[in-house]
C-alpha cells in the first residue's frame, strides 16, 4: 500500500484523484487530506476516507472541522496552517504528495515534499513558476520524483525519450508543441473581451477547473505559466516551445524529433488520466476514463495563437526569458488581478495590463533562496494592488 497525501483534496484536482484511488483501494491509503476553508466538503472526506490527518488554511476553519468531526467519531486528527499543510506533505508514511493547492500557497509544502523525497505529483505549477532552479535542485538534491500533473505536461512527460534532463538536443528533441483550447473567448470579436463577465471567463468549453485556472485559461495565462513550467521540467528554451490553439483538446501536446517524428498523446479531456498515469508510473492502472472515440472527434484543428488576443503569452515568455525573480512577479501580479477580476472590480482586458506594469516596475532580483522568492512574491502583490486602486479611483 502507497501512502498518498492530497493538497487541495475539495478542489477540481483532489477531486478527481480521490476518484481514481477510490478504483484501488487495493493500491493506496490516504494519509492526508488538505483544503483551504471547504469545512463540510473535508469533513465529508474525511468520514469517507479516514485519513489520519486533515488541514485547513486557517485555525479557525480548522476549529470548525474538529467539532465536525467530533461529532462523528472520527479519529482524524485535524491541522491547520502552512506547518499543517508541511508535516503532512513530509510525513514518513506518505509516498506520494498530490500538489493540488492553487497559486502561490502551494509553493512552501510542495517545496516540502521534494525536500522529503517524495513522489510529487506536480498539479501546481506555481512552484516551478515561481521557483524553479530552486524547486528543481530540491527534487535533485534529495531523490524525489516529480511527475505532472497539467495534462499538457504529462502528455509531454509521455512522449520524451529518456535522459531529456542533459538537454533537448542531446536526446533528438526539436520542438515542444503545448496545445492549447483557446479558452471560451477564442472567437469572440475584441471590442468585446473588456465587457466580458467572470461567469463567462470560468465557463470553460472542454474543462471542469476552478475559477482561477479557468480565467486563467481564457486570458491563456495558464499556457504561460506552463511554458515556463515545460522549461524547468523538460530543460528546454522558451524558444523551443510553440503553442498552438486545439479546440477540440483531444491532443494534449506533442513532442517533434530531428528526424521529422512528431508524438503526440491524446486523450478525453478528464484529468484522471494524468492522474493515473502518475500515481503508478511507470505501470499503468485504470482511470475510469472513457475511451477516446476518433470517429466522435472526426476531425482536430489547429490555429496560431493571437498575440494581440492572449497578451499574457508573451508577457510569461518575456518574464521566463529575463530570468530571476521576473517569473514570481508574473505570477504574483496575475494571481491579484485574477481575483479581483472575479470580484468585479476590474475588467478582463485590465489583467495583462496590470501583469505588464508589475514586470515593468517591480525589480527582478536573483532567485537565490527561498526568502528573494517571498519577498519578490509580496512586492508584486503590494504594486498589484496599488495600480488596481489607481484603476478604481
Amino acid at each position: 500500500m502507497k501512502g498518498v497525501t492530497i493538497l487541495g483534496s475539495t478542489g477540481s484536482i483532489g477531486l478527481s484523484t480521490l476518484n481514481v484511488l477510490s478504483q484501488h483501494q487495493d493500491k493506496y491509503q490516504v494519509i492526508a487530506l488538505a483544503a483551504n476553508n471547504s469545512v463540510e466538503k473535508l469533513k465529508e472526506q474525511c468520514l469517507i476516507w479516514r485519513p489520519r490527518y486533515a488541514v485547513m488554511a486557517n485555525e479557525k476553519s480548522a476549529d470548525k472541522l474538529r467539532d465536525l468531526l467530533s461529532k462523528e467519531d472520527s479519529e482524524t486528527e485535524v491541522l491547520s496552517g502552512q506547518d499543517g499543510l508541511v508535516m503532512v506533505a513530509a510525513l514518513p508514511e506518505v509516498d506520494c504528495v498530490m500538489a493540488a493547492i492553487v497559486g502561490a500557497a502551494g509553493l512552501i509544502p510542495t517545496l516540502a515534499a521534494a525536500r522529503a523525497g517524495k513522489r510529487v505529483l506536480l498539479a501546481n505549477k506555481e512552484s516551478l513558476v515561481m521557483s524553479g532552479q530552486l524547486f528543481m535542485d530540491a527534487i535533485h538534491e534529495n531523490g524525489a520524483e516529480l511527475l505532472p500533473i497539467d495534462s499538457e505536461h504529462n502528455a509531454l512527460f509521455q512522449c520524451m525519450p529518456g535522459g531529456y534532463e542533459k538537454g533537448l538536443s542531446s536526446v533528438g528533441v526539436t520542438r515542444i508543441l503545448i496545445t492549447a483550447s483557446g479558452g471560451p473567448f477564442r472567437e469572440t470579436p475584441l471590442s468585446e473581451l473588456s465587457i466580458v463577465t467572470p461567469d463567462q471567463a470560468c465557463a470553460h468549453p472542454n474543462w471542469v477547473m476552478g475559477k482561477k485556472i479557468s480565467v486563467d485559461s481564457a486570458t491563456m495565462m495558464n499556457k504561460g505559466l506552463e511554458v515556463i513550467e515545460a522549461c524547468w521540467l523538460f530543460n528546454a528554451k522558451p524558444e523551443q516551445i510553440e503553442v498552438l490553439i486545439h479546440p477540440q483538446s483531444v491532443i494534449h501536446s506533442m513532442v517533434e524529433y530531428e528526424d521529422g517524428s512528431i508524438l503526440a498523446q491524446l486523450g478525453n479531456p478528464d484529468m484522471r488520466t494524468p492522474i493515473a498515469h502518475a500515481l503508478a508510473w511507470p505501470e499503468r492502472i485504470s482511470s475510469g476514463v472513457n475511451s477516446l472515440n476518433l470517429f466522435d472527434i472526426a476531425r482536430l484543428d489547429f490555429e496560431i495563437a493571437d498575440p494581440i488576443r492572449f497578451p499574457c503569452l508573451k508577457l510569461a515568455a518575456d518574464a521566463m526569458i529575463a530570468g530571476g525573480t521576473s517569473t514570481t512577479i508574473l505570477n504574483a501580479a496575475n494571481e491579484v488581478a485574477v481575483s479581483r477580476f472575479l470580484q468585479g472590480e476590474i475588467r478582463f482586458t485590465d489583467i495583462a495590463k496590470i501583469v505588464e506594469s508589475t514586470l515593468t516596475n517591480v525589480p527582478s532580483i536573483a532567485a537565490d533562496n527561498i526568502d528573494c522568492v517571498l519577498d519578490a512574491d509580496k512586492a508584486a502583490r503590494q504594486y498589484s494592488e496599488q495600480i488596481i486602486g489607481e484603476l478604481a479611483a
